[in-house]
Formats: C-alpha cells, structure tokens, sequence
C-alpha cells in the first residue's frame, strides 16, 4: 500500500476528503493546489496559479478548475465537483472516486459504470504549466470525454463575479485553444496531445462558495467564466494529455514532457520522502541567476527571517549544500547592501528585522557542520565578520548593542520578532528591550565568530570576540534566569515579561549556549511541561495570562490567537535538538516518538508536507497556510541529527 494513498469510503465522505488539499510548485513560485476531489474550497485554490509581474508580486488564477465529463451511449457522468449555496454541491463527480493516490503525482481512479478512467497530475518544474494524463483503463463501448475549463483571471486575494468587461475571444492554436479575458494577463493556452473539437458556449456559472474562506471571515463567493467545451474520443487503453499553461506547447511532445516531469520526482513513499519534496516546493528561482526560499504557500512571500531559519534543513539535511550555496549567494548582496545604506530588497521582505542578520549567521553555523569549517569560512567568513562588526559597531537602527554585552531592541510600536502578529500596525505581543532569543542568537555569534578567527589563527579577534562573550553570557544568565527554572521571555526597562513562551529554547537548542547543564535541564523541563504538544511546541503556557488555543474566526480574532497558545512545528525541531544535547542517545527513542504526530500529518490537511500552525488543544486541528517553509525544515534538521546519533552508536562512539 502507498504512504499517501485513499480509499472511496474516506473519498465519498466530504467532511473527510475536503479538509485534505493537495500542493505542487515549481521553481517560479506557481502552484496548482485543490482538494483530493477536485473540490476547490479557497480563493487560492487552482489549477493554474502563477505570478503575473506585470500586475504586483501577487499571484493570480488563470485556470480555477476543469470538470470531466464521460460520455457513452449519449449518457452522460460528469466527474467535476463544486460547492454552491447553502453548501449544496455539484456535480457529485466524487462518488466515482474508487481511490486516490499520490506517491508521484496525484492520481485518482474514477469508475463509471463499466468505465474505469485514470487522471494523473503534473505541475512542471520550470514553466507555468499543469499538465494531465487520462488514461482509459477500461470500457465495453465507445467512450467520449468532454471537458469544460472554468476560468477566473483574478488576483489570489480577491475574488471575481460575472462582468461585461471579460473578454470571451479566443483563437484556435494546435490542438486547443488560447483566451485572456482581460488586458494585462498573460493569454491562457490549452491544448492536448490529439485532436478535439471545442465548442463556443460563453457563459458565467455562479456562486461558487469556498467553505475555508467562509470560516476564515473572508468573502467566499465567485462566478466562474466558461468559454465552451472540448470534446475528444478515447480508446480503452489510451492516454490523452492536457496542457494549461501560459504559453503555447507543441502537442506532440506532451508524454514525453510529462513523462520527463515524473522522472525527476522522489516517491513519497516515506514521512522523509515527503518532507524532502516539500521542502523542494519552497525553492524559487525568478531568474536563472537569483534563488529563494518562499516562506510558505499559498499566500507567503520571500521572508528574510523564514529564509534563513528554513534554509538548512531545506538544502542541507536533504543533502543538497549546492542549493544552499545559490540562495545565499543571492542573499548575500542583500545584507551587504542594508548594512552598506539601509536599502531593503526586491524579493526578500523584512531584511530590516533586528535578528534576521544573527539567523543568517545561524544558517551559516550549520553549513560549517555539515560541509566543514574550512569551506565554510572559505565561502562565508567574511561575511560573518561583517555581520558581527555591523553589530558591535551599533550600526543597525533597531539591534543595540549596551553596555553590558547585550543586545536590545525596540519592539512596540512594531512587531519586530518572529511573534509578529499585528492589529492595525501595533503588535499584539510587544517584545521589546532585551529579547531573550536575539541575546541567545548573539551570544551563540559571537562564540561562532570566535571559532572562526581560532581557526584562521587571528588571535587578537579571538580574545576580542571571547572577552565580549564572556560578557555578553554574564549578562544573559543575570538578565533572563528567574528564580522558577525558566527564563523571562524579554524585559523592557523596569518591565519584566514573566509568560512562559517558547523562545526561551533557543538558549538551550543553539550551539553555543550562556547557561550551564543545570539551567539547560530546567528551562527544557518547563517546556516539556507547559509547552509540548504532539504537533510542536506552544507559543504561550496555558498558565500564562491571555492563553488563547484556538486560531479561528475572523482576521482580528485570529490574529489575536496568533501567539497566544498555538502551537508550531518549527519549535519543536529546535526543543528536539536540545533535548538529544542533553541526554545524546539515550533521547533517541523520545525524539522518533515525538516525531509521530507531525508524520500522521502527512495525511491529512495538506497532504506529505506540514501547515503553518496548530490550535493549542486537542485534537490540536491544523491551521494557516497549508505548507510552511520553516516547519518542514525543522524536522528534516531533526531526521538528519537523529541518523547522525544512530551512525555514531551503531559504530560504537
């Protein structure tokens, strides 16, 4: 049996295949995501969604959906499948789902009658392009397949309703057609491997509502345009390919493009096959010369902070150093360039973040773990060093360096940390002053800079980097240990934030720590206690004033839940990474059991990848985007440490 495979009694129940998506990119930040029915239940939801650069950094969707219908003896079974008013649904093309799949590609099984059909999906990797096999597996007759695309033309954020300004030309190409309903868009060619007839019937269908919208707060209803419909015969046995794309396509070479697709896809066959082809999806290349790492689909940009959290376990701990090495050659020049005159860029957001410089020097930490120091310092030690100088030298608006070795921040007026969840421009979490993570990222720096100056044999940069360490360490156990085991999340003059949060880990999880085994024991045991769950780790303790689990409602209500209990992957990576410091192999067994809860997620959401975040309390339901970047990094960082650990105790060390 497949690892991510479903049968027709979870298919036929909605309530279970609707809150299952499925996702595929490619390399420009496209995507076609749905249900596991077809049943599209967002306004990001396509067959084809690409970016437009000429209408904003936003994507759009061109192609919403395609229904299917089989045709024998003049009856006719459409196999598409939409939610209307009053969640009232049409076609009910899933009741011929007989099973579902989606090793490779994503494959369901209809059967109509004495009608067995196959539809098999692929998105390509470099051209903004969804392609779809159907393969007639059986039929006693002669068979006829119609196809009926709806169209939509819109930004991701908004939704269409039936206009007098779309346009409804077309012109025939090879084998298909092309359309743009409106002026700016790119025209839209589909077209398939055979010849087919098509059919001018313009029209609007109306109200479709997407149910994830309508529990988001969110308008939920859209008209669709349907330019006509193809028809083609099919012969049992054959396969017939379709091609939606932005550009025209021979249609001779259709099998052989898709066939070429499947080739370059890893199996997920495994919860690490799974991870590893997630991860993949996040990669961005606009240009052949730029790489990215996109924080999240569908509706996240190129984050600076998610950039480089993310970008070990998306590159390293699936072996791939080469894919490391492009994104920070183009992130390079992106950091010189705000350190040089404050300028943001393009395509990474957020770059003025205080701690988004310390990451990076993070990211880099675990290049020279996996590649070794020397290629490390060969590549990237000059830029450690300015990194480093950048901050001791108080050159960033909004990261000081005091007197005392630590760094602060001001945090009120602005979100400025990971927690940056806002209402009407205010942060609802207002870290500020001294932040325990960033001090625990700058301390871990300073340590690593020091590593690199030992070994580059500058004695002077190592006693100036130790001496400031020293301090700095000082500083932070005085500052943030508390009297009750665990460490005050940020303390902003005379206030004191006493809520117990996770980003007290990250003093225990990096390399380099200021606290001693005694402290690291007690800040994990508070953790353990009031923050674990079997999906991540809590953003706050149900102890701590202003708990709220569950991010749900609309936008206010789930923004105000957005750091007040729910729980995060990411989170759990680092605790993980902590806790095997601290007991090594004998925290072996706990860290695989941990990881359960994140691989029975690959079957439900959406499915063989993580989604952003998850209510606080049981059943602990999954929420937010439906693939996050710095989730699946995390626990690819984790399955990679732990097949280290289990190298080391099978060789006996």
């Amino acid at each position: 049996m497949g690892y991510l495979k479903f049968d027709k009694t979870l298919l036929i129940n909605l309530e279970e295949s609707l809150t299952r998506e499925i996702l595929r990119t490619n390399r420009g930040g496209a995507y076609h995501s749905t249900t596991i029915v077809d049943c599209n239940t967002r306004k990001y939801h396509g067959l084809l969604v690409i970016p437009v650069p000429a209408l904003g950094e936003d994507n759009h969707v061109l192609l919403s959906s395609l229904d299917e219908t089989v045709i024998q003896h003049e009856a006719e079974f459409n196999l598409g499948i939409h939610q209307f008013d009053n969640y009232h649904f049409s076609p009910n093309g899933h009741k011929y789902i007989r099973q579902y799949d989606c090793d490779i590609m994503p494959r369901a099984i209809y059967r109509v009658g004495g009608v067995i059909l196959s539809k098999e999906k692929v998105f390509t990797a470099y051209e903004n392009r969804i392609l779809i096999k159907y393969t007639l597996l059986d039929a006693h007759s002669q068979t006829t397949l119609r196809f009926k695309p709806f169209l939509a033309f819109r930004n991701v954020n908004f939704l269409t309703s039936a206009n007098p300004n779309a346009s409804q030309h077309y012109d025939l190409v090879e084998n298909g057609i092309k359309t743009r309903m409106y002026e700016g868009y790119p025209d839209l060619y589909m077209q398939f491997n055979k010849p087919c007839r098509f059919v001018f019937h313009p029209d609007w269908y109306k109200n479709f509502e997407y149910s994830k919208e309508m529990e988001r707060g969110f308008p939920y209803k859209e008209d669709l345009y349907v330019p006509g419909y193809f028809e083609l015969e099919i012969t049992k046995g054959e396969s017939v390919y379709f091609s939606g794309g932005d550009t025209f396509i021979d249609p001779s070479v259709l099998a052989e493009k898709y066939e070429e697709e499947i080739k370059s896809r890893t199996p997920r066959t495994s919860f690490y096959n799974c991870l590893k082809n997630a991860a993949q999806q996040f990669y961005h290349r606009p240009t052949e010369n730029d790489a990215y790492l996109i924080a999240g689909y569908p509706w996240f940009k190129v984050r600076a902070r998610d950039l480089f959290v993310s970008l070990p376990g998306c590159t390293l701990s699936i072996d791939d150093p080469v894919r490391f090495e492009k994104i920070m050659t183009t992130a390079t020049p992106a950091i010189r360039n705000y350190m040089k005159d404050r300028s943001g860029d393009k395509v990474i957001k957020e770059i003025e973040m205080p701690d988004v410089f310390l990451w990076a020097i993070w990211a880099m930490q675990q290049y020279s773990k996996m590649q070794g120091i020397a290629q490390c310092m060969e590549k990237y030690g000059a830029l450690i060093q300015e990194i480093v100088d950048y901050i001791i030298e108080n050159k960033h608006p909004n990261l000081v360096l005091e007197k005392n070795g630590l760094v602060c921040s001001e945090g009120k007026s602005q979100a400025i940390t990971w927690m940056n969840s806002s209402i009407d421009g205010k942060p609802i979490v207002p870290r500020s002053g001294f932040i325990v993570e960033f001090n625990a990222l700058w301390y871990n720096a300073l340590k690593f800079a020091s590593e690199i100056a030992g070994r580059q044999g500058d004695t002077e940069r190592v006693n100036q980097m130790e001496a400031l360490a020293s301090k700095t360490g000082a500083s932070f156990v005085e500052t943030f240990v508390n009297g009750y085991g665990y460490l005050f999340d940020f303390i902003d003059g005379t206030y004191v934030d006493w809520s117990v949060r996770p980003n007290m880990l990250f003093a225990i999880a990096l390399d380099y720590s200021p606290l001693n085994r005694q402290q690291k024991r007690a800040v994990l045991n508070i953790i353990t206690k009031e923050l674990l769950t079997p999906k991540g780790i809590r953003s706050l303790s149900p102890k701590s004033e202003g708990y709220r689990p569950y991010y749900v409602g609309p936008q206010k209500e789930r923004d105000l839940a957005y750091h007040q209990g729910t729980v995060w992957p990411w989170l759990l990576g680092f605790y993980l990474e902590a806790y095997l410091r601290l007991y090594q192999l004998s925290g072996i067994s706990f860290a695989e059991r941990m990881l359960i809860g994140l691989d029975d997620e690959m079957n439900l959401h959406c499915i063989g990848t993580l989604s952003e975040l998850f209510d606080g309390n049981p059943p602990f339901q999954s929420r937010g985007a439906i693939s996050f970047a710095m989730n699946v990094a995390a626990v690819l960082r984790v399955l990679k440490l732990l097949e280290s650990y289990t190298e080391g105790m099978n060789n006996g060390q």
